[in-house]
This record gives C-alpha cells, sequence and structure tokens, in this order.
C-alpha cells in the first residue's frame, strides 16, 4: 500500500489515519486527509461550543496527528458536485476511507417550519461557530422570546448562548459579527423543549448544570412535567436501576424544581425547560414565526409517550430545531435515505451485498450521528482493520505518484498544511486588531486569501 485518501478532517478522519499509520500490516503507507473547508478539525473547530474551551483543545491531539510525516492535509477539495468524484479519487488513491459526517439537520416535518424566523441549530451554531458557509448577518437575534425544540447536549449549548453576556464570549473565538449580535441580542425568554420526560432527555450532566451556572439568568422547570415521569420519584422494588446520568440529571432538575423562588432581582433572562410537548406546527404572524403549538405527551407505560388530546402554544419570534442530525448522500456512493448512512459491512462500502473495492467509511457516516467523540476512534479502528485485510488486494491498484497535483488539473485550488498555518496566523492578527485573542475568519474569501498569506498575519 503506497496512497489513501480519507475524506473528511473531524475527529473520525483523523483518527482513521492515525489508525492508519500506526497498522503493523501498512508499512510505510502515505495518507492524505482532505476536506472541503481549508481548515481542518470538522465539529471541534465548527460544532463545539466557543465557551467549551477543554473540548477544543481536543484540537491539540487531533493537530498531532495531522503533522506525522506520513499524513498530509488537503483542504479546499470538495468531493462530488463541482468537486472531485469519488471515481476520480479512486483513480488516485489505492483506497479512499470517507469520514464526511451526518452534514444536515433532521427537519420537524411539521406546517410552518419553513416561516422567516424557524432555523436548524446546526445554523445557529455554525453561525456564531464562523463556518464560512454561514450567512454572516443571518442571525439579528431581536426576538424577545426563543424555542428551542430538542433536550439533547446542542440544544443545551444553543440555549447557554443565547443566554450568556457578550462580555463573557470575548475571551472566546467567535467571529464579530456573532459577537456584536450577542451584545445587542433582545432575548430575554428562552424555552427548551421536548416531547419525552427528563429521564429520556440526551443531555449530559456537565452540560445541564453550565445552565445553572450562567450569571444573570434563571432557570426554571415545571414540577408538575417532573413528576410525570416514572423514573423522577424513584423506580418500583424490583426495576433496574437508573443509569448513572439520568440519576444525576434528575437530581439537578429536582434541585431546580425545588429552588422555584426568585431572590427579589430580575433576572436578564430565563431559561425555561419543558417536557412533555411534541411540535405540531408552527404559529405565523405577519408572515414569521410567531410562536410554537404543541401537543401534550404523557409516558404510554411501554417507554414512549402519547398524546393526551390537549395543546399548549408559546409565544417566540425565533425557533431553532436541535432533534439530530443526518447524512447526506454523497454522489458516486451507495445511500441508506432511512438510516441516513451508507451501506456497509465493517467500514467496508456495499454495493447490495458485495463490498466496493477500496472504499470505507468511518465516523457517523457509517453509523449514524451516535457516540461522543471519542467513539469515533474505535470507529476507525474497526473500519482500517478491514482495509488491512484487503490489503493484498488493494495493493496492485494504481496510485497517482502526486495526488495533490491531479487535484489541481482537475482545476481544484487545494490549501495544504502551509495554508492552514498562514490561516492560524491571520486568525491571530485579526484577534490582536480587535483586542481579543485568536478570532475566526467567518467567510470563504477571508479563509483563502488568508491561506494565500493576503490578511493581517
Amino acid at each position: 500500500m503506497q496512497r489513501i485518501a480519507v475524506v473528511g478532517s473531524g475527529p473520525s478522519g483523523i483518527y482513521a489515519a492515525q489508525a492508519l499509520v500506526a497498522h503493523p500490516l501498512l508499512p510505510g503507507v502515505r495518507v492524505h486527509v482532505l476536506d472541503r473547508l481549508p481548515c481542518p478539525y470538522g465539529l471541534v473547530r465548527y460544532g463545539v461550543a466557543p465557551d467549551h474551551e477543554k473540548i477544543k483543545s481536543l484540537q491539540q491531539s487531533l493537530r498531532a496527528v495531522l503533522e506525522h510525516e506520513r499524513v498530509t492535509f488537503v483542504g479546499n477539495v470538495p468531493v462530488g458536485g463541482d468537486g472531485v468524484s469519488p471515481e476520480q479519487l479512486g483513480g488516485l488513491y489505492q483506497a479512499v476511507v470517507y469520514c464526511v459526517g451526518a452534514a444536515t439537520d433532521r427537519p420537524l416535518g411539521i406546517p410552518g417550519e419553513e416561516l422567516p424566523g424557524s432555523h436548524s441549530a446546526t445554523d445557529f451554531v455554525s453561525w456564531y461557530s464562523a463556518h464560512p458557509d454561514a450567512a454572516a448577518g443571518r442571525f439579528a437575534l431581536r426576538a424577545r422570546s426563543v424555542v428551542v425544540i430538542g433536550i439533547g447536549n446542542v440544544a443545551v449549548d444553543v440555549a447557554r448562548i443565547l443566554a450568556r453576556g457578550a462580555d463573557e464570549l470575548r475571551p472566546t473565538d467567535v467571529p464579530e459579527p456573532a459577537l456584536g449580535a450577542l451584545a445587542g441580542s433582545r432575548v430575554r425568554e428562552i424555552h427548551m423543549a421536548g416531547r419525552r420526560g427528563p429521564s429520556q432527555a440526551r443531555f449530559t450532566t456537565k452540560e445541564l448544570r453550565e445552565l445553572g451556572a450562567l450569571p444573570g439568568a434563571r432557570i426554571t422547570v415545571d414540577p408538575a412535567e417532573l413528576v410525570l415521569d416514572p423514573a423522577y420519584a424513584g423506580t418500583a422494588p424490583g426495576s433496574p436501576p437508573l443509569p448513572a446520568m439520568v440519576r444525576r440529571n434528575l437530581d439537578v432538575l429536582r434541585g431546580w424544581a425545588a429552588d422555584a423562588s426568585a431572590d427579589g432581582r430580575t433576572p436578564a433572562r430565563t431559561i425555561g425547560l419543558r417536557f412533555y410537548l411534541r411540535p405540531v406546527a408552527l404559529l405565523e404572524r405577519r408572515g414569521r414565526v410567531a410562536g410554537v403549538r404543541f401537543a401534550r405527551t404523557a409516558p404510554d407505560g411501554t417507554g414512549g409517550v402519547r398524546d393526551t388530546g390537549t395543546f399548549e402554544e408559546i409565544d417566540a419570534q425565533l425557533v431553532l430545531r436541535a432533534v439530530g442530525y443526518r447524512g447526506m448522500p454523497l454522489p458516486g456512493l451507495p445511500f441508506d435515505p432511512v438510516r441516513g448512512t451508507v451501506p456497509h459491512l465493517a467500514g467496508r462500502v456495499l454495493r447490495g451485498a458485495v463490498p466496493s473495492p477500496g472504499q470505507y467509511v468511518a465516523g457517523w457516516i457509517k453509523r449514524g450521528p451516535t457516540g461522543v467523540i471519542g467513539s469515533n476512534r474505535s470507529c476507525a479502528k474497526e473500519t482500517v482493520a478491514s482495509l488491512a485485510e484487503d490489503a493484498p488486494l488493494l495493493a496492485g491498484r494504481p496510485a497517482a505518484p502526486d495526488p495533490v497535483a491531479a487535484l489541481r488539473a482537475y482545476g481544484l485550488r487545494p490549501v495544504e498544511w502551509d495554508g492552514w498555518l498562514s490561516i492560524e496566523r491571520a486568525e491571530a492578527a485579526l484577534g490582536r486588531s480587535l483586542g481579543r485573542g485568536p478570532v475566526k475568519i467567518p467567510d470563504w474569501p477571508g479563509l483563502m486569501d488568508a491561506a494565500r498569506g493576503d490578511s493581517l498575519a
């Protein structure tokens, strides 16, 4: 084996590259980590909240892999569409591992979802994370009331960023347009709602507690909704014990419900955690979102929920849905539209029931948007083990002596590691000019100018 391409430079792609250069059956193999963006790290750069500095520091260990002598980062290389096709990549590399993640959000599928003022949480996260595909002025934050639909960590992140003051986020790498919008935010009420109960929420206890630590914000919980959950009051005799995280989450919510009295001061913002509410329509006024109509649900006794026949409406001028991610088909690869993944056998891409020679998948496009960042390591190792088993067959496939030159011949403008380092210098210089630490460049022209050295650096 001489050359392997990994498509995607998020954790799954970088862990795949790490496993490839470390595998004893692949001595001397060289790996190109391709990405559509000129910047590496995927959701660690563009999905982790800016105030989660400990998680964002994972970039340093990912960086070490990209600096390995047999690993090369090649950014600004889209695969599919106007970029390079999987068929063309197959002619440049002996094997290709696709780690393209789950690039879009799950829609609610309810009336009014398309109204102005209705957005996916993915769009909102991309905006405050300076993703170059996000429109710079998309969120003016003139709404007084916001509904976040979802009770997972993304929903908690969105609620927390909306409730934070701009001064708290100034030390982070939040781009200037987003920081300015957050400084002038009119948001006073944030409602986070899910159709299930608190014991079935997807947020972690650490994320949940961070909401209660926000200065100037008060958390509200409806005790009547908590007691609906059979797990809230404790398990029945003989029932299996609750998972530790669920038990801790319920303890936090129990404490907030017991401390419902105000301290006499008016908080800058309130965050209301709501349960057993299923969105059925977004309400409209003057052509924009004006609220959300929910059907009240209740436990059905089998772990699910049932509609009760009653409804509740919450006023809102901004609605953000955070109900999960979904993989997108890649032209030239098979795709399972139900699961939102590429069909595979231990990471080998399947066309029907037959493995496709030289094509592999890892990460969310392989298993769906599940698990935490660390889950990608074992997922990547499984895929690389399959590739290593296939190495005797793959070694006979041709590989281009200079794939980057071939990509340029296809009309692409690859950004290699030196270009990424130039972007880093430009972001540090931008931050210094604003009296801040490094600040992300939020647009394609700015990133490409920086990659060429045409910037403040």
